[in-house]
């Protein structure tokens, strides 16, 4: 499986947008990966062959990312990009589903879950909550704003700032992520495929409305876990600065079927970080593999 091939697919999102998906099985019950701020569905590549063979794998793209559509009215909220993903699966046939969400994705997983409880046969959060330690949130929108105001003139040159971001990561990581997150300007310089309105919306953003956004999220994400009936997985990175231990903790009891499972040798990305350890943890949710 290690070899395996995606099929690329374009579905519809809403409000006129349409999302890129990468299709990796078709048997099964659906199993959806979305991905966190500034990467792409790609990012799950080294995780997929642990479960195309038993579910029907499906990566998207979320707007503004990777090879989906850009929103002109820049409406990136978690909410809205929930509604995305309630339609795209919806038009890929996966009503019932597994949703995977990891940082970002996973908090457009607890909007899903909320907006559709009935939907999820399953939901596994990775290093994603409904309150995030500023010490991670701080250093993801510095790195982020870094690799979004900039071009480069080679992957290689993207690599190297990839490998700044990523510290733990394998070479042969960084340079797929850069394979797939790079698109090549007119002037034959390459960029990020993540919307560059992402980080002006970031910096030009009053302090006081953000604060007010966030502690609306915040309340909001809480409810939807506690009013999520099927079995969930919180996924934190033992060395993560995003998920605070205590926040991993409460979710696992906020959830009414939660678990909580703890990855070693791993910081926010855990996938990135430590591929096998967060193959493992979540084998064992999903396949019941120990």
């Amino acid at each position: 499986m290690r070899g395996m091939e995606a099929r690329s697919v374009t579905v519809k999102g809403v409000d006129g947008l349409s999302l890129h998906a990468l299709v990796w099985s078709d048997t099964g019950v659906p199993f959806v990966l979305l991905h966190g701020f500034a990467n792409d569905a790609h990012v799950w590549d080294d995780f997929v062959p642990a479960v195309a063979p038993y579910y029907r794998t499906v990566a998207l793209d979320l707007p503004g990312h990777g090879d989906s559509d850009r929103d002109p009215a820049l409406r990136y909220d978690h909410l809205a990009m929930a509604h995305h993903v309630a339609a795209a699966t919806t038009a890929l046939g996966a009503e019932r589903l597994v949703l995977v969400g990891h940082s970002m994705g996973g908090r457009v997983a607890m909007r899903f879950a909320g907006l559709h409880p009935e939907r999820l046969a399953g939901l596994v959060l990775v290093d994603a909550g409904p309150e995030l330690d500023a010490r991670g949130t701080t250093r993801i929108r510095l790195d982020a704003a870094a690799q979004g105001d900039r071009s480069v003139a080679s992957a290689a040159e993207y690599e190297a700032a990839l490998a700044r971001a990523y510290p733990l990561a394998r070479p042969e990581v960084l340079a797929r992520l850069a394979r797939h997150g790079l698109r090549r300007r007119d002037d034959g310089r390459l960029e990020p495929k993540t919307d560059p309105a992402f980080f002006r919306a970031w910096r030009d953003e009053d302090a006081a409305a953000a604060a007010r956004r966030s502690a609306e999220e915040t309340a909001a994400l809480w409810s939807a876990l506690a009013a999520t009936p099927c079995p969930a997985l919180v996924v934190r990175g033992a060395a993560s600065d995003v998920l605070a231990p205590e926040v991993a903790e409460r979710m696992a009891e906020e959830l009414p079927r939660g678990q909580l499972a703890v990855v070693p040798r791993a910081g926010h990305s855990v996938m990135i970080d430590n591929p096998e350890g967060f193959r493992d943890a979540v084998a064992r949710f999903v396949l019941g593999e120990d």
